[in-house]
């Protein structure tokens, strides 16, 4: 069978699985980025309600919506997984993009060893045999085990979990927002003592809440009419997302008198056997310690595929790109089930300090190839676009971009030192596994350098869609290769 046939084999593969549609891609992004209210309450013990409040009403206007629009550009540019990978590749080569997969994995990887640990940290409350090392550490770990063979079952599995876990994790604050209204008291939320913020914590608090919006373009190529549906599917999750936070910090600060060292982590629990009673306190513990449950499928899912993603461009060896009788990448989830155990030691703090420098770091990258490819490629077919000029998008990207930055200051001297180390890592990897490949000691999917986008989709005479054919082929420059159209498959 030639290479050809074999391009033609996985196309029709590729086609008859299972798709994302609107709505389950709207609940893994919801889980991608935040999975309701729960870890809100450190913005409040950090800077008090008002400045909690008004965080999370600005914030999203300031990095949300703009990381949606850049993500939701190139993400339709780009309808393949791998994701942000693609897009730096396209822009900067493959050194950067492989970087930028290296950095991101890393950082979702660190991010989701944190779910398993905070679903033991509320069930606990109620079952304190788990606050035991005994109980804890083997309960982690077949934790681990069941809900990464559920994210092996498939992301259509994935995706309806994500729909039922959303709408149980979100109803108890709706009814704690009703039962709010008659006793919430306005002047309790203007409350702010800029003497006593704790920027780090606040700033950290709100960053770790409202980013990785990026995350699902790694699914691109799972999703059904991606350049329709994926656009639609991350303006849902914005507004859910900002909804699902303001309405428990207006009812929790209005309602009570404030005592900033009370709003940790589980206080909402607290909040809702105040103004519902005890049966509000045991669904807002349940649906918190479930909702980490649904953060630990999404970001799973990302994180495996994009690692499929990689190997399907070469940067990676063939075998991250087997896919199970699921259509799942077998080995990017044992990789990153993998990661989770062994990350699973850190504290919580430590986990959304390091995540947080490692994730500014490859959105400035994004943010750049955002721009490098509006001036590069302009002819780059967009199916969304940002209606905006070269100094526009230039001029949108400061003040996230900025953002990012002041994060990064903020951290600690020992958070840098780690960051550092591991960006060390990435760029001794990169040419170890380019080396390995050049001996050929490991089969590769392919043997590709510089990333072109497909071109769009074309119809036919009859009116009907033809699925584009793209193959890695050598380009005229020398032994470099892209992508271009090779042919069509109806």
């Amino acid at each position: 069978m030639d290479e050809s046939s074999i391009n033609r084999f996985q196309a029709s593969e590729h086609q008859q699985r299972s798709k994302l549609s609107f709505f389950p891609l709207v609940a893994l992004i919801f889980y991608e980025v935040s999975g309701g209210p729960f870890g809100v309450e450190d913005s409040v013990r950090a800077a008090g309600p008002l400045l909690a409040i008004l965080g999370f009403i600005i914030f999203p206007f300031l990095w949300s919506v703009p990381e949606a629009l850049i993500t939701a550009e190139l993400a339709t540019a780009f309808p393949a997984n791998g994701g942000y990978v693609l897009w730096i590749s396209a822009a900067f080569g493959p050194f950067w993009g492989f970087q930028e997969g290296f950095w991101k994995w890393l950082s979702g990887v660190i991010d989701n060893a944190l779910y398993p640990v905070l679903f033991l940290d509320y069930i606990k409350r109620s079952v304190p045999v788990f606050a035991t090392a005994a109980a804890r550490y083997p309960t982690l770990a077949i934790l681990t085990a069941l809900l990464t063979f559920v994210n092996y079952r498939g992301l259509t599995i994935v995706g309806l979990a994500a729909i039922l876990l959303a709408f149980f994790s979100l109803l108890p604050f709706a009814i704690m927002g009703i039962l709010a209204l008659p006793r919430i008291k306005p002047r309790r939320w203007i409350v702010v003592s800029i003497r006593e913020t704790q920027w780090r914590g606040y700033l950290n608090s709100l960053f770790w809440n409202l980013n990785f919006w990026d995350k699902a373009s790694t699914l691109a190529g799972e999703i059904e009419r991606p350049s329709e549906t994926f656009p639609r599917a991350l303006f849902a999750a914005v507004l859910l997302v900002v909804i699902s936070y303001i309405i428990p910090l207006l009812a929790g600060t209005g309602v009570l008198d404030l005592h900033r060292e009370d709003w940790e982590d589980g206080y909402f629990a607290d909040i809702g056997r105040e103004i519902g009673g005890q049966w509000l306190k045991w669904w807002i513990n349940s649906a918190a310690a479930l909702s980490n449950m649904g953060l630990f499928e999404a970001e799973m899912s990302s994180d495996s595929f994009q690692l499929l993603g990689m190997a399907e461009i070469g940067m990676l060896p063939r075998i991250f790109a087997r896919r199970s009788k699921h259509g799942t990448p077998v080995l990017g989830i044992l990789c990153s089930a993998t990661g989770v155990v062994l990350l699973s030691w850190m504290t919580f703090q430590e986990i959304v300090e390091l995540l947080n420098f490692l994730y500014c770091v490859g959105m400035l990258l994004e943010f750049a190839a955002f721009i490098w490819l509006r001036v590069k490629r302009p002819d780059l077919h967009r199916p969304f676009k940002l209606q905006l000029g070269t100094l526009g998008v230039v001029m949108f990207c400061l003040p996230p971009s900025a953002f990012l930055v002041l994060v990064m200051c903020l951290a600690s001297m020992r958070t840098i030192f780690v960051s550092c180390g591991v960006a060390a890592v990435g760029i001794v990897l990169y040419p170890a596994i380019m080396f390995v490949k050049s001996k050929k000691w490991v089969e590769f999917a392919v043997d590709t350098e510089i990333i072109a986008p497909p071109p769009p989709p074309e119809q036919d005479h009859g009116g009907q869609q033809q699925q584009q054919l793209i193959q890695l082929v050598p380009d005229d420059r020398g032994g470099d290769q892209h992508r271009e159209l090779r042919g069509q498959v109806s």
